[in-house]
């Protein structure tokens, strides 16, 4: 399992959005608190269900996305 393997879009699960392993735990919610300056440990001692293994595949999720091209017409 490559880290991005643990971020999944299920359409019929949080509105499409990316998640992590399929839980109803959002990306945006993992940088949301990443973001607002929680500390990984507290971000793990709150969602018990979370790995670090998930923080870090949020972050190269973001990255990714991010640094991916668009073009309009």
């Amino acid at each position: 399992m490559t880290l991005l393997d643990r971020i999944t879009v299920n359409p019929l699960q949080c509105g499409g959005r990316p998640c992590i392993r399929g839980m109803r735990i959002r990306v945006s919610d993992v940088l949301d608190l990443l973001g607002a300056g929680v500390e990984v440990d507290e971000i793990l001692s709150d969602y018990p269900d979370l790995e670090r293994e998930d923080i870090h595949a949020a972050l190269l999720w973001a990255s990714r996305y991010v640094n991916h091209p668009r073009l309009s017409a």
